[in-house]
């Protein structure tokens, strides 16, 4: 027995009305019967399409503001009927219902109602009820009828009927189900996020998470993973929404390393000046401020021009050309920046495998949001790490305070040291990162490798000392004990900036007082794993 069925009567409801009249104009034309709802059937008709109302078939109108119009046997029934089996096909005779071999329906604009801002009442309003019911059902019922809820599915269902003479094939039809319960959960997934956030509920008894495919990647961080990626719906400035303007298709590793590299360089708003973040491995090998955007950059490539060889770089403001010109003169992966002028783009157009990626102006540091982990058996979900820190909220703990130039830069590497995996040690001189030590099992070896990189980049530069001394650095959490802070003394460090908390501190400051250091508490950690 053929596994393809013909569709002859499909309910057309649909909140985004984008590409409707062309789809049912092409449905009508292959013979298909019309039913529709409220809004949807006044643009069919006003289309001048032939549409039947479903409160015709239901024998009740729509009522209740709209809240009940398809919850109705005429309808579920038509859905829900398996057409081989005799009992199903005999109450339907019985009952004159008529089956519904196709449904295409998208859903109340919840998601986009929240992002708007709606009360609470309005976005309860925006949740909907006979839409899912209709779906699930249809796609429960896939042996025989087809489901439609993503306008991109439109052209694929006409192509299909086109290739079987007015039918759908059964592995079709599944395809359609698999998106149809998809959607229907990330919709559930939304509003059960949304009355999570309203209530306060932080850690409500179940939490569900949702994507929408955004691209198959080649590969995921090596070549024998598959991967592909997927955004939320959120609107937080970055790779997820920024348009592409050259180069290959994104990596796993490039979009992750994006991220880090914009996430970053958001810390520092562009009426504040020009900043540059240099990106490896999710690890920032250089981060700079300058009077211009160039000259941020080449502060930033000095920290470690090494490692930023092959780099994701990420700039506060519009790319220009200048800047465009000195980043062409070594293989970079990926630019990111709100903007770039056409010269810039010109200067890039020349390097074909160099993606340019822009953005709708820089993310907020402070904003809240999740951040979420997959382990093994489930997943840890927390804040988004928006902590910050003012100057005002500094404690010195030291003899010495920090001088008005040390302070400036003892802020400049907090920001830096939220953002490099611990355990992070940051050293920074004249707003530019000069030493970075990140992801070692101790403290101390995050603090020796980091200024170990400044000796090595003193000799490529030709400088006779490490760019460490007169530096000050930031650590992402105390320091356990005295060896840690004065190996950063040793390497030329003046000033330090650190959260405090240790059982050891008045060791830790004891021995500041005696390098001569000034040394500030943030009382706030930025462990970042």
């Amino acid at each position: 027995m053929s596994d393809l069925h013909p569709v002859r009567r499909a309910l057309l409801s649909v909140s985004d009305k984008t590409g409707l009249i062309d789809l049912a104009k092409a449905l009508s034309e292959r013979g298909v019967e019309l039913l529709s709802t409220g809004g949807s059937a006044k643009t069919l008709r006003d289309a001048g399409l032939t549409v039947k109302d479903v409160s015709e078939v239901t024998g009740f109108p729509e009522m209740m503001d709209g809240r009940v119009k398809t919850l109705h046997p005429m309808v579920h029934g038509g859905l829900l009927a398996l057409r081989d089996d005799e009992g199903h096909v005999a109450s339907m005779n019985e009952h004159g219902i008529g089956a519904i071999d196709l449904l295409v329906v998208n859903l109340y604009p919840f998601e986009a109602t929240v992002a708007k801002g709606a009360d609470y009442a309005t976005a309860i309003e925006n949740i909907d009820i006979g839409g899912p019911a209709m779906i699930r059902a249809a796609a429960k019922n896939h042996k025989f009828v087809n489901v439609v809820v993503d306008v991109e599915d439109y052209d694929a269902l006409l192509a299909e009927l086109d290739a079987n003479d007015g039918q759908t094939s059964y592995e079709f039809r599944q395809k359609l189900a698999l998106t149809a319960y998809a959607r229907t959960g990330a919709y559930d997934a939304a509003v059960s996020t949304w009355m999570a956030n309203a209530l306060g509920e932080t850690s409500p008894r179940r939490r569900v998470f949702a994507g929408t495919l955004a691209q198959t990647l080649r590969y995921g961080e090596n070549p024998h993973q598959s991967a592909s990626f997927y955004v939320d719906g959120s609107t937080r400035p970055g790779v997820a929404h920024a348009e592409q303007l050259q180069g290959k298709e994104l990596s796993y590793n490039n979009i992750n390393d994006t991220d880090a590299a914009f996430e970053l360089v958001s810390e520092f708003r562009p009426e504040d000046g020009p900043a540059c973040a240099i990106i490896k491995h999710a690890n920032p090998c250089g981060v700079a401020r300058g009077a211009t955007l160039a000259e941020a950059y080449s502060r930033a490539f000095d920290c470690d021009r090494t490692s930023a060889f092959g780099g994701i770089i990420a700039l506060n403001q519009t790319l220009d050309v200048e800047t465009a010109k000195q980043i062409t003169e070594i293989f970079t992966e990926v630019v990111i920046a709100p903007g770039a002028d056409e010269a810039a783009r010109e200067i890039f157009a020349a390097k074909k495998n160099l993606r340019l990626l822009l953005t709708e102006g820089l993310s907020d540091p402070a904003a809240a949001g999740l951040a979420i982990k997959q382990v093994t058996g489930g997943y840890l979900v927390q804040d988004r790490d928006n902590g910050r820190v003012d100057q005002w909220e500094l404690k010195t703990v030291t003899k010495r305070q920090p001088t008005p130039e040390e302070l400036k830069d003892l802020l400049f590497a907090w920001k830096v040291a939220k953002h490099v995996k611990s355990n992070a040690i940051v050293y920074v001189k004249d707003g530019a990162t000069v030493g970075v030590g990140a992801g070692q099992m101790s403290r101390v070896d995050s603090t020796r490798i980091a200024a170990r990189k400044s000796q090595d980049m003193a000799e490529v530069m030709g400088l006779d000392t490490p760019l460490t001394r007169g530096s000050v650095v930031a650590s992402d959490a105390f320091f356990p004990f005295p060896d840690g802070l004065l190996t950063a003394a040793e390497a030329g460090a003046t000033a330090v900036i650190q959260p405090g908390g240790s059982m050891r501190d008045d060791k830790v400051i004891e021995a500041a007082d005696e390098a001569g250091l000034a040394m500030v508490f943030t009382g706030m950690r930025h462990f970042r794993h």
